[in-house]
């Protein structure tokens, strides 16, 4: 280190409340934007932020505070728990698709006999029964999105979703109030509920496709046990593997993984060490011989000598090698941060734009309107700004389950 260089510290966060590019780029200038922050970069799809700080000039909580400020949530990151490993998202997000799809199907076949000629109609009360859940209960998430956004003085996906659909769902209301008995037929709840459905599907897969970027990883710390058998004097005792210490004596009966990095003092065993070396034939091992974190006792009793436990393993270090490449950012992604943070601005604009040109050239205020939420509901920067993080996550996940570690994103 150079004399005026000045020490560093990592900061690692687990950041909820992002639902496109544009609320990552958002969080990333924010906590660029803070006084001491030397680096940070956010990844949308592991929904963590990556911080260097200057710590004489900052400290965590001031970080964590300008991503609340930002309108999102922000956590240490638990090193042993990835933010979206838990499967009750998954099926959350599943729960509310089939609510919505069981809401939309009454009004979606009214669409479709009307389209083929046949005479099925509901009530307008019976439309304005099915689409209210859906735009204020199963769509609550986009307009809590919205609001924070805006008040942190930025748009993003939520924005698009909330505009479009609010603007359908409150022109029928409008009709209906006016003059109920004209506005049959002339209703757009369709629209609204089938867009809302259509836009948590996505994100219902979406989170699905997350789960499988990280299953390499998971893979890998399923290798590390999760209790080792210490001894104590001649007393073989279960232990937490977080509470293993260095130079502890580890007792590892055949069959068994191997829960630390050490050196074998007492025993002789075959050990697999593919997961780590790829090499397909067990070696022998003996006093003396070092064995890792991971790897597999085959067929006799050995006592180790820890010296490595938790995040120092050379099984933990790779995971976090793996980690830190997909939590970079690769050239092309950056490109992608950049337009997705003028995107939804810029597509409120063409909305506009397109219903005054819609009214300026003759047509009906009902038709303007349909072409602007179109424009709205369609341009959606989720495709744009998910799909170069998520394949750069999958390609780096398959490549370690694979035995391939790729150090660098660049």
């Amino acid at each position: 280190m150079s004399a005026n260089s000045k020490p560093t510290q990592d900061l690692t966060l687990s950041i909820g409340g992002m639902t496109c590019a544009a609320c990552s780029a958002r969080v990333e200038k924010s906590l660029n934007d803070v006084t001491g922050v030397v680096s940070a970069a956010v990844n949308l799809v592991l929904e963590r932020a990556d911080i260097k700080f200057d710590p004489g000039r900052t400290q965590a909580p001031n970080i964590i505070a300008a991503v609340k400020n930002a309108g999102y949530e922000a956590a240490l990151l638990n090193p042993d728990k990835h933010p979206i490993e838990d499967g009750d998202v998954v099926r959350r997000e599943g729960f509310a698709v089939f609510i919505a799809a069981a809401l939309i199907l009454p009004l979606i076949t009214q669409m479709i006999a009307h389209s083929v000629g046949f005479a099925f109609h509901l009530s307008i009360w019976t439309e304005l029964a099915l689409a209210t859940p859906v735009q204020f209960l199963l769509g609550a998430r986009f307009y809590s999105g919205s609001f924070r956004a805006l008040k942190a003085g930025a748009a993003n996906m939520d924005v698009l979703v909330a505009l479009g659909t609010s603007a359908a769902y409150f022109y029928s209301v409008t009709l209906i109030v006016r003059d109920p008995i004209a506005a049959a037929g002339h209703l757009y709840f369709e629209g609204s509920a089938v867009i809302i459905t259509l836009v948590i599907a996505g994100k219902w897969l979406e989170t699905r496709a997350k789960r499988g970027t990280t299953d390499a990883i998971r893979a890998l710390m399923a290798l590390r046990p999760e209790v080792a058998r210490v001894l104590r004097g001649s007393v073989e005792t279960q232990t937490p593997i977080k509470d293993v210490k260095v130079d502890d004596l580890v007792v590892i009966r055949p069959g068994e993984k191997i829960p630390t990095d050490g050196i074998i003092t007492q025993g002789q065993s075959a050990c697999d060490e593919s997961m780590m070396t790829g090499e397909s034939e067990p070696i022998d091992k003996g006093p003396g011989d070092r064995v890792i974190a991971g790897a597999l006792n085959i067929n006799g009793r050995l006592v180790v000598r820890t010296s490595a436990t938790g995040h120092d393993t050379t099984l933990a270090k790779i995971v976090a090698l793996v980690q830190s490449a997909q939590t970079g950012k690769a050239p092309v992604q950056r490109l992608v941060d950049r337009i997705s943070a003028v995107f939804v601005p810029g597509i409120v604009f063409i909305s506009a734009l397109t219903c005054i040109a819609w009214l300026a050239l003759g047509n009906s205020f009902e038709h303007a309107l349909v072409a602007a939420i179109s424009v709205l509901v369609i341009a959606c920067p989720c495709a744009l700004g998910l799909a170069t993080p998520t394949a750069l996550v999958a390609g780096l996940g398959a490549a370690a389950k694979a035995g391939i570690l790729i150090k660098d994103i660049e």
